[in-house]
């Protein structure tokens, strides 16, 4: 039995571990483990995990550190951390890809020889720490980064419109299969795949003008999933959409052929910023507007989205990243609240079988790399730890936030504890 299927809701939390370390003159790389200064605390970090009650942590690894040429492979840091997480008994769920490649790989993701960079790196991060590290999530919110990359020209490597997502969307999948066929050659039955994407639903106009534009971004933020699991055929909503964008059916079905499945379907979920509203007179194509027409359904929404991807894919659910930005009384509601209606949720048959909390330490915006501000411009107040600034380097200030939290993982593993005696 693996540990998502003992009928416990599993609390975890994550390290914000998005890695873009590309720059221009007038973008900064972007770091969040540089910028958080975890390359330096990762040793009492992962202890704070342990300390808020957490039974596992997703975190990432820097691949355009770990393999910073071609060929050449430096993993003396990355050894040490897996022993932390070993030493401490709290289980990773590691993030392969969570947004950038190495700087030596030209033209990023729409580099042709991508999903085999990818899935060496993949596999020999799985042959490395075979005896320790069973869990993955191959690639990180691949719709955001189909977006970002492929559609809006935010990130490298900066290809624009419908061609350009699908594009990086067929080239992630690539590679998404390849590392997880990998892997799971690697560890046989041991190996457990969270698959994990951003959510995006939306509310207003979506019956009326918007109707077919709404349909369209619904599959797409479905598209890289359904590569993977092989559910793009003849029939599915994008497939005459991706034939005029250059996907040729030979692609399709090499995915059918090679579909690979999540033992677990992570769901992140922010409840100011996962529902897109629509309405007349905002332009609404994919990129960013300002004001970004969002509405905070709240526990309604999270209801909706866990229950969608459990239906869509036939698997346990969990909530893998939530949080809001706020002050920590906001957050502690937010908690609480969530937290209910996954109990709930449960309770109704929904099989959720974990909570993240993201992150477990406030983070920097994604916007620093396009300012030229001090970081401290750009803090988002998050996390169960407060980043504060000292001239001695980044403090980590525990708030209730973390209390509140470790009291719901502890009464959730005494009533599992208690059920499983009874």
């Amino acid at each position: 039995m693996k540990w998502f299927q003992d009928g416990t809701l599993h609390f975890g939390v994550g390290i914000e571990d998005t890695f873009i370390p590309q720059s221009s003159e007038s973008e900064r790389r972007l770091d969040e483990y540089e910028l958080t200064e975890h390359y330096e605390n990762w040793h009492s970090d992962l202890q704070l995990a342990v300390d808020a009650g957490a039974r596992f942590m997703r975190w990432g690894i820097p691949w355009h550190r770990v393999n910073p040429e071609r060929g050449q492979w430096e993993w003396s840091w990355l050894d040490r951390v897996i022993a932390r997480f070993d030493e401490l008994g709290c289980r990773p769920i590691i993030d392969l890809l969570h947004y950038g490649t190495p700087l030596w790989i030209e033209r990023e993701f729409a580099n042709p020889d991508f999903a085999e960079h990818f899935a060496e790196f993949a596999t020999r991060v799985a042959a490395r720490y075979a005896d320790r590290v069973t869990d993955y999530t191959p690639v990180n919110e691949p719709m955001i980064h189909a977006r970002f990359c492929g559609e809006i020209a935010y990130w490298p490597p900066y290809l624009t419109g419908d061609r350009g997502y699908a594009t990086i969307a067929v080239a992630l999948a690539k590679g998404f299969v390849k590392a997880q066929s990998g892997i799971a050659e690697i560890l046989g039955d041991r190996a457990t795949f969270v698959h994990v994407d951003a959510t995006t639903r939306f509310a207003g106009d979506v019956d009326g003008g918007h109707r077919d534009l709404v349909a369209f971004q619904r599959a797409q933020t479905f598209l890289v999933e359904d590569l993977v699991t092989g559910g793009v055929g003849p029939a599915h909503e994008l497939a005459r959409h991706l034939g005029e964008q250059g996907v040729d059916d030979a692609t399709l079905t090499w995915f059918r052929e090679n579909a690979v499945r999540p033992d677990v379907m992570g769901v992140n979920y922010y409840p100011r910023h996962s529902t897109q509203l629509m309405e007349e007179g905002i332009l609404h194509q994919g990129g960013f507007v300002d004001p970004w027409p969002i509405r905070d359904d709240g526990v309604h929404g999270l209801a909706e989205l866990l229950q969608t991807y459990a239906e869509r894919y036939g698997a346990p659910v969990m909530l893998s990243e939530t949080c809001v930005t706020d002050t920590v009384d906001v957050r502690i509601a937010w908690l609480e609240d969530s937290v209910r209606c996954i109990q709930e949720l449960r309770a109704g048959g929904t099989d959720v079988v974990g909570y993240t909390w993201w992150p477990l330490f406030d983070m920097y915006e994604w916007t620093y790399r396009h300012s030229d501000g001090p970081r401290a411009d750009s803090l988002l107040t998050m996390g169960m730890w407060d980043l504060v600034e000292t001239s001695r380097g980044l403090k980590r200030r525990k708030n209730p936030l973390a209390d509140r939290f470790r009291a719901f993982a502890e009464a959730e593993l005494r009533a599992s504890r208690t059920a499983r005696t009874a």
